[in-house]
């Protein structure tokens, strides 16, 4: 395994861990699933490099599209949240009411 390969296994596990721990605030949540998304980004621009594979340049696009809405749909729900709720914290949220 190369050092590149290590940094980015690294930096997923890292932000999949601090999603799984620091869950109080929505803001470092979203932040934790924007660094696994940037991560996840970078191994698939690498990829194809690697393997020579030219079918799988549109890829990484893709997912930094998603990656974009992904984003913008959870600040509009912080948004939405800090404002029904007064605070970003995780615990005030009951997702099965209306």
């Amino acid at each position: 395994m190369s050092l590149l390969h290590l940094s980015f296994y690294s930096t997923f596990t890292l932000t999949s861990l601090g999603l799984a721990f620091h869950r109080t605030h929505l803001i470092s949540a979203l932040l934790c699933l924007e660094g696994m998304m940037l991560a996840m980004y970078m191994s698939l621009s690498i990829w194809p490099i690697e393997n020579q594979a030219t079918s799988f340049n549109l890829m990484p696009m893709f997912m930094l599209t998603f990656s974009a809405c992904e984003a913008g749909t959870g600040l509009a729900m912080l948004v939405a949240s800090t404002r029904t709720h007064g605070s970003d914290h995780l615990h005030n949220l009951n997702l099965l009411q209306c």
